[in-house]
């Protein structure tokens, strides 16, 4: 990777936003590969040495492991077990995954995650946690053979907003949230864990053979569809989205003449807001950019 410096920060600030010791030990795929795009993955790995990206970009990854140190100090006992990798061999792979927290009780394990994110990720509720700690929870179960009781995420929300949460609705009464994630069953931790193996096996043995890369899913791209917003004259919120334009026409008639429809056209968030470090080599996501215009 080519670390750029487009803000003309001091070396030292450079230095410490780049610095990074992180390794997934001797495995074949981490969970947060696992749970990822194998195209990405794989793009990534081709293009690795003239991916660019802007010291200021590691900024909220540095806060980030500023908030892993600070927990890990003041969790030390025989009970709580921080930063902890494990691995497990399945179909000729090793799946490694570090752990943030492990506090074990009764012979059962809580898993905990540290998040420094925005306040709408808690909001919304991002399936990319409910995937992470039930892969967290399989790699517990298989590596130390202790069944897990619970899985949460310990959420830091950096934009978070006094006035906002005052306002009442949805949003986070406070600037630390503690979110449960639902926890699989066994066996459908275990069937995703197998099936993403095989898809990301599956997409290295076609990249080695120099076939066709799989392509992203909708999930994967983030992909937002085209929905249509009823809409009131001088009114800058909808009233109303809907999916299907019809339903979307019928509803702003039956409001009166100062209402009409505004489409607002899907797009993939993660590659068109350049969040995919590698859709510049990605001829899916060309062929959508070709499409949107």
């Amino acid at each position: 990777m080519k670390i750029t410096n487009k803000h003309n920060l001091p070396e030292l600030v450079v230095n410490a936003l780049t610095f990074d010791t992180y390794s997934r030990g001797e495995s074949d795929i981490s969970i947060t590969q696992l749970i990822d795009s194998p195209r990405i993955s794989l793009l990534e790995r081709q293009h690795s040495d003239e991916i660019e990206q802007d010291a200021v970009d590691f900024l909220w990854s540095r806060f980030g492991t500023s908030v892993h140190e600070m927990f890990e100090r003041s969790t030390q006992g025989e009970d709580c077990i921080s930063e902890e990798r494990l691995f497990v061999e399945r179909d000729g792979w090793t799946v490694s995954g570090a752990i943030d927290l492990q506090q074990v009780e009764g012979g059962v394990v809580t898993i905990s995650d540290y998040k420094v994110t925005s306040a709408w990720s808690v909001i919304f509720d991002k399936k990319e946690w409910h995937k992470q700690l039930n892969c967290y929870g399989w790699l517990v179960r298989h590596a130390k053979k202790m069944p897990v009781k619970e899985l949460r995420i310990i959420a830091l929300l950096r934009d978070w907003n006094r006035r906002k949460s005052e306002e009442g609705g949805d949003y986070p009464r406070s600037p630390i949230e503690i979110v449960k994630i639902p926890m699989w069953t066994d066996g459908e931790q275990d069937k995703y864990v197998q099936d993403r193996i095989r898809s990301h096996q599956n997409a290295d043995f076609d990249f080695s053979s120099g076939d066709d890369l799989p392509l992203c899913s909708a999930d994967e791209r983030w992909q937002k569809d085209t929905t249509y917003a009823v809409m009131k004259k001088k009114r800058v919120r909808a009233i109303k989205l809907h999916k299907v334009e019809d339903d979307a026409i019928d509803h702003a008639d039956n409001l009166g003449t100062d209402h009409f429809v505004e489409t607002r056209v899907g797009e993939s968030t993660r590659c068109v807001q350049n969040w995919c470090r590698v859709n510049q080599w990605c001829d899916q996501y060309k062929e959508d950019a070709n499409a949107w215009n």
